[in-house]
């Protein structure tokens, strides 16, 4: 099941469980696929979920997909274990961004595409004006697109129907040598990694020795079973089936997503398995108590398996200790990591300002990847950098196109064309860099359209950039844990900011602090922290003047030694005022 987000994919999937019986009765419950708390609370999908049914004697193999940008490698790798995808269109908004994202996913797997307009029983829906757009869009006749109501079950069955009557069987072999897909995983403490699977060819049982073709492991199938949507035990998963398997691996490297399982000393050709995910947005993420350090590590292997887009590699700030540096494929994504770390893995946890990769090109003609300003080459080193840039479609009533454009023009969007989908809808097709889409983008065009537009974004080519990294100085001390990258026209206005926050955050000293933001060795912004005033006199009771003076003279003598060689402490307070999201 594909769609844009909340236009009721989990409902239908509800739907089709309640239909075929998979769950009794007493133990449904609304959006029963989505597992988790985070997914309840939010309303919505996170993880793909398979679940298994039975249908007058038909077996249907479901996948639950997300709905939202940030996940679109889960849908990636839900369309590559299938043979065909319900679309599901919301009858009030009709087509949106995410809607023709996942569709044109889905036809380059070239699989079945079957059209359902769901919530027509709403007061505002506008079914015509839907199938018209579905028509145009898919080249479908009208009496293709099926009308639904998940939330009350209207024409639910007929769906059934029609995926049993268009949606082609799969064509592996039980004869021909085992073969299976990892489309996902999880790891159980007790039995290892569980490999989510779809069988191509052959078949598995208990007991069987397996191997993975592309870590070289070699394994031992200790259970199999198929999703009911919870784990239901076996004695056999054959070709064209989805099922898992429990291999009983403890190190989660060794098991990944997009591998291929076979029996173990088959010389056979891999699955073509997935496209490696390429991570858009890095942020650092670091425990607050440095102790937990192993306990984060374990956590972001055991998420990792899970979540195949989320990419990490270990990191050091000297402010914030040992920790890593992760990449993720979208705002939401790292909010939902750092959220499940927190949740599931009981974490304290620092999280850096998110920002993107950049290409470097040193004079010596090497390119380097720098994410982070700590690893910023020397600026005489740099001959070009260049950031990444984004293909930004946006649907929205074409009452609204006015203002979204002068918006889009206000983050540096270049404007590429108009395609109407019917007079009152609109495509806006725009470029944009990714660094101005992470700020607040996606709130801001909600505003700009009264909620109605949406958004699709896909990595479109690196570019040119002029771009400087900024210097934070304490006490004429550098100290690089501060240190960002910003916009050259930027770095002013970012520099005073910094300063400014930081004169509050840190405590006065004995002697006068200078707070600096500089580029190079030029300081492009000051603050100063006045001394602490401490009254040497005031044990003086009486005598000649000169006493006093003397005292005086003596202190302004430290002050002077100690605004040269004294330190400031700088607390991890300050750090967090500065760094934190």
């Amino acid at each position: 099941i594909i769609a844009h987000i909340d236009h009721g994919k989990s409902t239908l999937a509800d739907r089709f469980l309640e239909l075929t019986k998979t769950i009794p009765q007493n133990k449904m419950k609304e959006q029963v696929l989505d597992r988790m708390d985070l997914e309840r609370e939010r309303g919505i999908t996170i993880k793909l979920q398979p679940v298994r049914m039975e249908y007058r004697g038909y077996e249907l193999n479901l996948i639950d997909t997300p709905g939202h940008v940030d996940f679109t490698y889960e849908v990636s790798r839900s369309l590559a274990a299938v043979e065909g995808a319900v679309l599901v269109i919301d009858a009030t908004q009709g087509i949106q961004a995410q809607t023709l994202a996942n569709l044109y996913m889905a036809l380059a797997q070239d699989l079945t595409i079957i059209p359902v307009i769901n919530k027509i029983d709403l007061p505002n829906a506008d079914v015509e004006k839907t199938t018209k757009e579905i028509c145009s869009l898919l080249d479908c006749q009208v009496e293709d697109i099926i009308s639904v109501s998940a939330k009350t079950g209207t024409n639910i069955e007929t769906v059934l129907q029609k995926i049993v009557e268009v949606v082609p069987a799969p064509k592996g072999e039980v004869k021909n040598p085992a073969r299976a897909l990892i489309f996902d995983s999880l790891f159980d403490e007790y039995r290892g990694v569980v490999a989510f699977v779809r069988v191509v060819d052959g078949q598995f049982r208990a007991g069987d020795q397996i191997d993975f073709l592309a870590t070289r492991t070699s394994s031992e199938v200790l259970e199999l079973g198929m999703f009911k949507p919870d784990f239901c035990k076996t004695d056999q998963l054959k070709a064209g089936e989805i099922g898992y398997l429990v291999t009983g691996l403890k190190d989660v490297k060794k098991s990944r997503v997009g591998d291929t399982i076979v029996m173990a000393g088959q010389k056979i050709q891999a699955l073509s398995g997935y496209k490696e995910a390429k991570p858009m947005v890095f942020a650092g993420i670091f425990c607050q108590n440095g102790n937990d350090y192993p306990k984060l590590r374990k956590a972001v292997e055991e998420l990792k398996l899970t979540d195949a887009s989320f990419s990490f590699e270990p990191h050091q700030a000297k402010a914030l200790g040992f920790g890593f540096r992760c990449g993720f494929l979208g705002l939401l994504h790292l909010e939902i990591i750092t959220e499940r770390l927190k949740r599931e893995f009981s974490l304290e946890l620092v999280v850096t300002v998110p920002s993107v990769a950049y290409q470097v090109s040193l004079l010596t003609n090497k390119i380097i990847a720098v994410t982070n300003a700590q690893d910023w080459p020397d600026i005489n080193q740099i001959k070009q950098v260049r950031e990444p840039w984004m293909k930004v479609d946006i649907i929205s009533p074409a009452g609204y196109i006015g203002a979204i454009m002068q918006l889009v023009q206000e983050f540096k969007g270049i404007y590429i064309d108009t395609e109407y989908l019917d007079q009152d809808r609109a495509i806006l097709h725009y470029q944009i860099p990714l660094s101005f889409i992470l700020v607040d983008f996606y709130d801001r065009l909600k505003s700009a359209s009264q909620g109605y537009a949406s958004l699709n974004y896909d990595f479109l080519e690196y570019r040119p950039v002029a771009v400087v990294k900024l210097d934070i100085l304490v006490a004429e001390e550098l100290v690089e844990a501060l240190s960002s990258i910003v916009y050259q026209e930027d770095a002013y206005k970012r520099g005073r900011a910094i300063t400014q926050k930081l004169k509050s955050a840190l405590s006065r000293q004995l002697f006068e602090v200078k707070v600096q933001a500089a580029i190079g060795s030029k300081v492009i912004a000051s603050e100063r922290i006045s001394a602490m005033r401490k009254d040497v006199t005031a044990k003086l009771y009486g005598g000649d003047v000169t006493r006093k003076m003397k005292l005086l003279k003596k202190q302004k003598k430290g002050k002077k030694r100690m605004k040269n060689q004294g330190k400031v402490n700088i607390p991890p307070e300050a750090y967090l005022a500065v760094l934190k999201r």
